[in-house]
């Protein structure tokens, strides 16, 4: 069987990312009082302070940090952010819902529920979960954010991984006819890899070209193992698709790990919030 992503297509990949990782991204963090500046230093450092903004527009997205009633000022930037469609995430200090999570009465509007962060008073900023969060907002877009403030990179570097984890599982159980899945799972391994090697700073060239055919090898390898085990582990969509699915994450996990190695970062530990008041 020959491979499922042709050394042509993995290159043309590479020139498609050339362009990308030439990208500047930034990051506004905005709201009311003092605490968004702080989550400002927070986030750049380590990193390139001019990443971290305060004003959305032109950003590639906007966290905005809410502590108290919402005024109609507020409001209303954050009806034109979402109407400019930057995507918004909110870190809600304070929070009093049940388990530390976000009140429904907490929740700002032109943000998705799941897109809040809650912090409770005096603690610090957890930058792991806004990170994360993120991540899942931006999608692929967020790496030229990790490349540029590393804070961000390892909860960024993990929703690539999960997102791509997801989406390669609904691939390889929905495509019955065996191997006709293999090009979109391999492109789909090779983007992350991609991504995850920008969010770490590394030049995205043709020196990454055997690097990506090793990746889509291993996946091929796994593949193989699904269809040896498809039937006798369970119904056999359900096994292709455990298997895209730990087969993609397995791929990002050792991507992010060799990364680390070439570029590690230890950023500092975060000092707690100012008392509000």
């Amino acid at each position: 069987m020959g491979l499922p992503l042709k050394p042509l297509a993995a290159f043309a990949l590479l020139r498609e990312f050339q362009a990308i990782s030439g990208e500047s991204a930034s990051l506004a963090v905005a709201g009311p009082g003092e605490l968004a500046g702080v989550l400002r230093r927070e986030l750049a450092r380590g990193g390139d302070a001019s990443a971290v903004v305060a004003g959305w527009k032109g950003a590639s997205g906007l966290i905005w940090v809410q502590a108290g009633p919402l005024s109609d000022a507020d409001r209303e930037e954050l009806r034109a952010a979402n109407a400019d469609r930057v995507p918004i995430v909110a870190v809600i200090v304070g929070s009093t819902g049940a388990g530390g999570a976000v009140g429904a009465d907490q929740r700002l509007p032109y943000v998705l529920a799941t897109d809040h962060v809650p912090v409770g008073p005096g603690e610090a900023f957890p930058v792991g979960k806004i990170a994360l969060a993120v991540g899942r907002r931006l999608g692929e877009r967020s790496s030229g954010l990790a490349a540029r403030l590393p804070a961000l990179r390892e909860g960024i570097c993990d929703s690539l991984v999960k997102n791509a984890a997801k989406r390669n599982a609904m691939v390889g159980s929905a495509i019955p006819v065996p191997g006709a899945d293999l090009p979109v799972l391999a492109l789909t391994q090779v983007r992350l890899v991609l991504r995850i090697a920008h969010a770490h700073g590394e030049p995205v060239d043709t020196k990454r070209l055997p690097e990506l055919l090793g990746v889509v090898i291993g996946g091929l390898g796994l593949r193989g193992i699904a269809r040896q085990f498809a039937g006798s582990l369970g119904p056999g969509w359900l096994v292709k698709g455990a298997v895209a699915y730990g087969g993609t994450r397995a791929i990002g996990e050792a991507a992010i790990r060799y990364f680390e190695r070439r570029s590690p970062v230890d950023p500092p530990a975060a000092p707690p919030l100012p008392p509000l008041g």
